[in-house]
């Protein structure tokens, strides 16, 4: 349960947005951020006095400074806060759960304000799941080693081999540099065992065309 959110009624219904390319936060999991832009300081400001939520959301297209939305995002709760000596904040959002983009609201802030519609992930403030029934793990892990092979880099395998899958699959889902779609079909899959074919996929994918001579992009 996402921080006593128990159905999709609790959550706000309209919230700040923090619109970031290739960066998603899944249900329960947790996304460091590193704040600066004055925009955004007021928003964690206004964040902090309230609720705590903000929404975290891909931009499409469009200018810089107002971006089209993707159609679903992530609401988290700021569950971490410090400010550095020059005026930085550092913050965890904790995953609660996703939204559609229902509509943008007028609003006199300067950053920008969406209406949320949970109701179609309300199954996002259950328990995670806590079997590995649906999950091939070996098939996943095997995808894994092959990606992180071709880019010469490494995890710790014990903790991937032990985790849960539900922390396993998200985090993975959202520490690897996927492009912005990817992350985004990583986001929207439906149930976890849905996610975890869409990461399998696009690993292996990933590694092949690595392997046949495209560069991997590394960020």
């Amino acid at each position: 349960m996402a921080q006593g959110y128990v159905k999709a009624s609790d959550l706000p219904q309209v919230i700040p947005v923090f619109p970031l390319p290739g960066t998603i936060i899944l249900p329960r999991g947790q996304l460091p951020l590193n704040i600066f832009e004055p925009r955004y300081l007021n928003m964690i400001d206004d964040a902090m006095a309230g609720d705590r939520i903000i929404g975290m959301i891909q931009p499409t297209a469009g200018p810089r400074r107002l971006p089209s939305l993707s159609s679903v995002g992530c609401a988290g709760r700021i569950t971490s806060f410090a400010e550095t000596s020059d005026g930085r904040y550092l913050i965890t959002l904790t995953g609660c759960a996703r939204f559609r983009l229902a509509s943008e609201i007028p609003a006199q802030t300067p950053y920008r304000q969406i209406r949320a519609d949970f109701a179609a992930f309300e199954a996002d403030l259950s328990s995670p799941p806590r079997e590995d029934d649906d999950l091939d793990r070996d098939r996943l892990l095997d995808a894994l080693r092959a990606y992180m092979e071709t880019r010469g880099l490494d995890i710790d395998w014990d903790t991937a081999e032990t985790a849960p899958p539900e922390a396993l699959i998200n985090s993975l889902s959202m520490a690897l540099p996927f492009d912005g779609a990817e992350k985004q079909a990583l986001l929207e899959a439906v149930t976890l065992p849905d996610r975890a074919a869409v990461l399998t996929a696009l690993l292996t994918i990933d590694a092949a065309d690595t392997l046949d001579g495209e560069a991997p992009s590394m960020q």
